[in-house]
């Protein structure tokens, strides 16, 4: 589960075995034991929450859409 971003003790990631077929792109972040996942494609959305609250949540998503592009180049250079 490469790590591709750290941002203010979030831990951005994605697991290497996931799914067959393979899910679009997405992300998931983690801190402590909290844990959100984010489409990146289409657009950005949320795709599961477990732990974080609503205005975590924003937060997280803003990060996700400032590093969208870095996070889905990661995205397809370790799935490629």
């Amino acid at each position: 589960m490469p790590v591709v971003l750290r941002v203010d003790g979030f831990r951005f990631l994605f697991y290497s075995n996931e799914g067959h077929p393979r899910e679009p792109a997405h992300i998931h972040v983690l801190r402590g034991r909290d844990e959100a996942k984010f489409w990146l494609l289409p657009e950005i959305a949320l795709a599961y929450n477990d732990g974080f609250n609503a205005r975590t949540l924003n937060r997280i998503g803003k990060l996700v859409g400032l590093h969208r592009d870095d996070l889905e180049s990661a995205w397809h250079e370790h799935f490629a």
